[in-house]
């Protein structure tokens, strides 16, 4: 598997951590940036240009669906994974209309996930 760039954008510093290590786990070369504050990881997306953000859904001041709109007015289209504890069917059908997101996850993310994560992107 081939190194990438990895944003993971989740307020859950803990999830940022097991996640960051899963992936370093499965691939050492693999950099990844991991952020608390989607505000703050916004403003960084251009001058980052990750290969692929691991993005939550439910986050306070900014949530994973106005981090999208961000993203979109600032024409970045990023590929995404929503990595969520959303379990919501309205969630799932929104995440279709968003182009760049290519996969809905629940959370938490499995070692047996790991294998095909990536698949297709």
């Amino acid at each position: 598997m081939e190194a990438r760039k990895i944003m993971l954008v989740d307020d859950e510093p803990i999830t940022n951590m097991i996640n960051k290590r899963m992936l370093q786990h499965q691939n050492p070369a693999h950099e990844i940036l991991d952020f608390t504050d989607p505000e703050k990881a916004s403003k960084e997306l251009s001058g980052i240009a990750p290969d692929i953000i691991f993005l939550d859904i439910n986050m306070p001041v900014m949530n994973g669906w106005q981090f999208l709109e961000a993203m979109e007015r600032q024409q970045l289209l990023y590929p995404v994974i929503m990595l969520t504890s959303s379990t919501s069917q309205t969630d799932k059908e929104r995440s279709k209309q968003h182009s760049n997101i290519k996969k809905f996850q629940s959370k938490p993310l499995r070692i047996e996930d790991l294998p095909t994560l990536f698949d297709g992107i």
